[in-house]
């Protein structure tokens, strides 16, 4: 049985190689999955294909909405 999970992915990008500053956001997906770990790793991959800088992605499921 597939169910619909809300995602937050925290996401921390680098500006560029030579300076340390950083930019964080938070991204939410509504992820149709079977189970929480599908969900969790259907979100990680679609963080990463928005955001192919990124380089900490904190995924975390949050509820159960259908």
């Amino acid at each position: 049985m597939v169910h619909t999970y809300e995602v937050l992915v925290d996401i921390k990008e680098f500006a560029g190689q030579t300076d340390n500053t950083f930019q964080r956001e938070t991204a939410r997906y509504e992820i149709d999955a079977p189970s929480k770990e599908k969900a969790d790793g259907m979100a990680f991959q679609k963080a990463r294909s928005e955001h192919p800088h990124g380089t900490e992605y904190d995924v975390r499921v949050t509820r159960l909405l259908r």
